[in-house]
């Protein structure tokens, strides 16, 4: 059975090959001068690692001092350690205590996979002994709520959700009563996306975290937003601009099998650093997986089989 680590590295080989193919370019019998500094950065920049990061890498590199022929290899060496050392603060893992209910807000744009990744975390808390409930608070769009009535069959959780339209503040009160009425160790609750009505969402989610808080004091307790990481540097603006609505406090990354903007983390970190909790590299359960900054960097420079 194929490992996550090799799905990351399958799902990263666009970004991995373009920065590999990079090198073979303008590495070739030379050494670390200022003429190579520059070409590296513009790779690292094309890449998606974003300007700021690129800046600070190759201003790292320069400290290096080589002053003999440095191969591919020493350079994607050298790139993985900066790279790791930039993406490590990022890393994250959920610590439930003995929080009960444990209630996790789902954020992000539509089309960012946002409830499927709520499916999928469902799905692995349950398998590890949790009693998870789900709260369809995106209740605009039927196709979320069919979504998760899909996951929640699968994985056996239960799924709270009210007729179409409804109130979503209100759904979220109920069904949060629910929970702690059927003592349930964790709480989904997916939400709308529409960033086309930037003011219209922002007023829904704090009257949604408003309502939370009546039932739950410290709820929510994690606020996840999802974000598509086909979307390169867009995806910057989004954690950007849901930090501005909501207290985002961690990242989900998703479709990083389809994206050639894996280095988009690499931005993100010294950007608008966030930690990230889970990665996913395709639409299988066991597709999404915790963030871990050495695989990552490795992988992303092309140094794994």
């Amino acid at each position: 059975m194929i490992s996550f680590f090799q799905k990351l590295g399958l799902g990263l080989k666009k970004t991995s090959d373009k920065i590999s193919e990079g090198l073979k370019d303008i590495v070739t019998k030379r050494t670390l001068d200022d003429d190579l500094l520059q070409e590296l950065e513009d790779l690292l920049i094309s890449s998606d690692i974003g300007v700021k990061a690129s800046a600070q890498i190759i201003k790292n590199f320069g400290t290096l001092k080589f002053d003999k022929q440095i191969s591919q290899t020493e350079i994607k060496q050298a790139l993985a350690q900066e790279l790791e050392s930039l993406l490590k603060p990022l890393e994250a893992h959920i610590q439930f205590e003995n929080t009960k209910p444990y209630v996790i807000l789902m954020v992000g744009v539509n089309g960012a996979g946002k409830t499927t990744t709520i499916g999928k975390l469902a799905s692995k808390f349950k398998a590890q002994g949790k009693q998870v409930s789900i709260i369809a608070a995106d209740t605009f769009r039927a196709a979320a709520v069919e979504q998760l009535e899909i996951w929640a069959k699968r994985s056996d959780v239960r799924l709270f959700k009210g007729a179409p339209n409804c109130d979503s503040a209100g759904l979220c009160y109920d069904g949060i009563n629910a929970a702690i009425k059927a003592g349930d160790d964790i709480v989904f609750i997916d939400t709308a996306g529409r960033l086309q009505n930037k003011t219209g969402l922002m007023d829904e989610l704090k009257k949604v975290v408003k309502v939370i808080k009546k039932v739950c004091e410290q709820a929510p307790h994690l606020t996840l937003l999802t974000i598509d990481a086909t979307n390169g540097q867009n995806a910057i603006s989004q954690v950007e601009i849901f930090k501005q609505i909501v207290d985002v406090n961690g990242l989900v990354v998703t479709k990083l099998d389809g994206s050639a903007k894996g280095g988009v983390l690499a931005a993100i970190a010294k950007e608008c650093p966030t930690n990230v909790y889970y990665i996913g590299v395709g639409e299988q359960i066991d597709d999404l997986d915790i963030f871990k900054a050495d695989e990552y960097a490795q992988t992303l420079v092309g140094l794994t089989d």
